[in-house]
């Protein structure tokens, strides 16, 4: 392993409130040095960033990685090479895989495949309820001894609020959050698209905001029942928004995540039949847009996560009703955020934020994840060229998964370089 100084870059830490020209040394795996003029002695490999913003590396809260089961559309190999180039160095790998992430024996699956063949750090979910069913508890102790960092059903929402309640009494026990899925499935059931004109003039069922707003309103309220920590994923409607911002202002223990597509994408975008654009909760309208950005800054979102969900090109080449809900998200999220940046929506510093400190402190600490460069912290780096124009090719995508709507797509901002326990793990050509 080679000692690294980075030089002349700006380096942006939200967790340190730091955002100035420093200098960043990495050696034995960890960040040993933050400063400028005089690193410390020894023989360095120098990477020059002048231009560039260095951060900590990017943390996914939500990432479908599909393995087990479904190794066609990813692996946990090719998942995490797509999280390097996209300067993801941890992500969280959601437990609803074939089968599900519901035991301490699949836990330790997901833990081994990535110690022999992931790029990056992948930290496992384990299902609330055996076999994602809704109906018992899964081995939570079991899992949470074997390192899960949340318990979620993702894919959908636990049905029963009582079984629910159980699950956050229990986790609250652990130390654990929660991640709910917020949908209310008897009023979202066959839908395909949002829920209003686009859905019309397509001809296909929608899914309504209320489908949303429902779910979060019933969770928060068990959250402030049980004490519990609730994490809502994929938040998508301005009803949502207005909830957790209340529940906040309550003192309940929520926090919530919004995917870049939902930040930067509408519901125009299902137009023409386009099933890259098909995704679970699906696009809405500019006006929620607007609340999430708002959202976003004022901190009633917590996180930017990507929702990561894979598929292969025969998934999405049909009919819209046919084609699965999804979008493969890792390699353009930072381009596709950035959007905001140059739009002057969003600083560029919030959008950092909300991509490592934010998760981390979501995460808790656990795993030595703090998503900061302080000296002793992991050499997980990040360096970004903000004004780098480049064009989305699925063809050198290295997911498995090439359903972006995004495709041919013009953006601004890219990832130059990745770093993982003080090794390159990518560079942009």
């Amino acid at each position: 392993m080679k000692n690294i100084l980075i030089t002349n870059g700006r380096l942006i830490d939200p967790a340190l409130g730091i955002d100035g020209k420093l200098d960043v040394a990495l050696a034995g795996g960890k960040v040993v040095w933050t400063g400028n003029g005089h690193p410390p002695e020894g023989q360095w490999e120098i990477i020059e960033a002048e231009g560039k913003i260095v951060a900590p590396g990017f943390i996914d809260l939500h990432c479908h990685l599909r393995q087990p089961g479904s190794e066609h559309k990813e692996t946990i190999a090719t998942g995490t090479q797509a999280a390097a180039r996209g300067g993801f160095t941890t992500v969280c790998a959601m437990p609803n895989t074939d089968p599900p992430i519901d035991n301490q024996v699949a836990t330790a699956f997901i833990l081994n495949t990535t110690a022999a063949e992931g790029a990056v750090r992948v930290l496992p979910i384990g299902c609330i309820s055996r076999g994602r069913r809704g109906e018992q508890l899964a081995e939570l102790g079991e899992m949470a001894e074997f390192g899960v960092i949340g318990f979620s059903d993702d894919g959908s929402s636990v049905p029963s609020a009582r079984l629910l309640k159980q699950a956050m009494e229990y986790a609250s026990t652990l130390g654990l959050p929660v991640l709910e899925h917020c949908e209310e499935m008897s009023l979202a059931e066959g839908g395909q698209v949002n829920e209003g004109i686009i859905a019309t003039r397509l001809g296909l069922a929608g899914i309504p905001n209320a489908a949303e707003d429902i779910i979060v309103a019933r969770d928060i309220a068990l959250a402030r029942l049980t004490g519990a920590r609730l994490h809502l994923c994929h938040i998508s409607t301005r009803g949502a928004v207005s909830l957790i911002r209340q529940a906040k202002a309550e003192g309940i223990r929520v926090s919530a995540e919004v995917t870049p597509h939902h930040l930067t994408l509408t519901e125009a975008r299902c137009l023409n039949y386009e099933t890259n654009a098909k995704v679970n909760p699906p696009l809405r309208t500019s006006a929620d847009v607007e609340a999430l950005i708002a959202g976003l800054i004022d901190g009633t979102i917590d996180a930017v996560a990507t929702d990561h969900a894979p598929h292969t090109d025969n998934d999405k080449c049909c009919e819209f009703n046919l084609a699965p809900f999804g979008i493969s998200g890792l390699e353009t999220a930072f381009g596709s955020l950035m959007k905001l940046v140059h739009t002057g929506r969003v600083p560029l510093e919030l959008i950092i934020e909300k991509l490592t400190a934010a998760p981390a402190r979501i995460i808790g600490g656990l795993h030595g994840i703090t998503g900061s460069l302080k000296p002793g912290d992991p050499a997980d780096v990040v360096i970004l060229d903000p004004n780098a124009e480049w064009t989305v090719d699925i063809s050198v995508f290295v997911s498995k998964g090439r359903n972006t709507p995004l495709a041919g797509e013009q953006l601004k901002g890219q990832v130059a370089l990745t770093i993982y326990g003080g090794k390159i793990i990518y560079q942009a050509d």
